[in-house]
């Protein structure tokens, strides 16, 4: 099956979820800060609004597959289970003793059992042969292995660009395992055979919610709290030397909370209209850059406004701006609450969540359709439906 996307805003074929398990469960006011949420979800609920997330894309068409199921898969592979089991063992937390007894706890799981502790972690509590002066010193409450509550957000890890598929590498510690996963599963799984990997682990700090694939050939990349500019340079780099890309866009974000990703502020809904924060729409700048004539270095044009320098890479007069919110205040709440984080399932049609009601009614005043998600427990870790998406095959606007 070919797997192909070339915009933000083509008609969504297949896409990559990971519904909350037993992961988001772990939280508790003693973690959830290092874990990177802003609250303790109720994962009851925040499974109901993920299942009407999954409903909503299948009952327009879209294939959903879920990070679980995959990564259950390619547990059953022997190479894949040791890659994943090696990964978790490696940490050097664990010590000796207590490694050994991890990994002889891990053996003894199927897939499934595996897949479980590898995305919900191993509590102290659960290993009932631990010994040993790290196990000792352990406070009961502890993780031996951590738990990926973001795996929730599937955009960060992974995003494709044409037919080839970025693995990231993500900035907060608490993530980082996640691209483990992910990597596995695009490497190992008989469905993404032979998939080329434009970016993997361990490079520069890159994260799929700061890459906005504007039109066919034009990357926006944002820098910032979690991608770096030597990650926006490396991923230009590759995408120029793959014909992937003959623009990118390197745009400065605020490194905060509120701004972590280029996709807090400013997603497409349109192929040529934007839903964006107005406090930083006229002062959001970009650098232009494209690949040298044949001596491989990268030309870095002055920076200018983006909105101009994303029109000028696709080729059109001028970006539609659908405004969050249309005073300063009701503004600033629904960037919070990622009313800028929309996911288009075609053009000019998006989920959003329901909570946005003035962004939502921008949006629908300019033409959009707005499917409208609960989203009360999900967006407990900062995301809205297009961080909780990942893209894998959407019908291509060039050629």
């Amino acid at each position: 099956m070919k797997h192909y996307v070339d915009s933000e805003v083509g008609r969504l074929g297949t896409v990559l979820l990971h519904r909350p398990g037993r992961e988001l469960a772990r939280l508790t006011p003693r973690n959830n800060d290092s874990l990177l949420f802003d609250g303790i979800p109720w994962v009851g609920r925040a499974q109901e609004e993920h299942d009407e997330f999954a409903s909503a894309l299948r009952d327009r068409g879209v294939e959903v597959l879920y990070l679980s199921d995959l990564l259950t898969d390619v547990l059953g592979i022997p190479a894949a289970r040791d890659e994943l089991t090696d990964a978790v063992l490696s940490d050097v937390r664990l010590g000796d003793t207590l490694r050994a007894e991890v990994g002889r706890h891990l053996a003894d799981l199927d897939p499934a059992g595996l897949a479980t502790v590898l995305m919900a972690g191993l509590a102290h509590e659960e290993l009932r042969t631990g010994s040993g002066i790290v196990y000792a010193l352990l406070d009961r409450h502890d993780f031996i292995i951590d738990p990926l509550p973001n795996l929730l957000f599937t955009r960060d890890s992974s995003v494709w660009v044409g037919n080839e598929v970025a693995v990231t590498s993500l900035a907060m510690p608490a993530r980082g395992r996640e691209t483990t996963l992910t990597h596995a599963i695009y490497r190992h799984h008989p469905r993404f055979a032979g998939t080329p990997l434009v970016y993997e682990p361990g490079l520069e700090h890159l994260e799929g919610g700061d890459v906005l694939l504007l039109g066919p050939g034009v990357i926006a990349v944002g820098v910032g709290e979690r991608t770096r500019p030597a990650g926006a340079e490396r991923l230009a780099r590759r995408c120029f030397a793959r014909g992937l890309a003959h623009t990118v866009l390197v745009v400065p974000i605020a490194q905060e909370r509120a701004t972590m990703h280029l996709d807090t502020v400013c997603t497409m809904v349109d192929v040529d209209a934007v839903v964006m924060y107005p406090n930083v729409a006229d002062t959001l700048q970009a650098w232009t850059v494209t690949a040298g004539e044949g001596d491989g270095e990268l030309r870095l044009s002055p920076p200018e406004p983006f909105l101009t320098a994303a029109a000028k890479a696709l080729g059109i007069d001028t970006l539609r701006v659908i405004d969050t919110g249309l005073d300063p205040v009701t503004a600033e709440r629904e960037q919070w609450d990622d009313g800028n984080n929309t996911l288009a399932i075609a053009p000019r049609l998006c989920v959003a969540y329901e909570r946005n009601v003035e962004t939502n009614a921008q949006l629908e005043r300019a033409g959009i359709e707005v499917i409208r998600l609960r989203g009360s427990e999900l967006g407990s870790g900062r995301g809205g439906p297009r961080c909780m998406s990942c893209p894998i095959t959407r019908a291509p606007l060039g050629g």
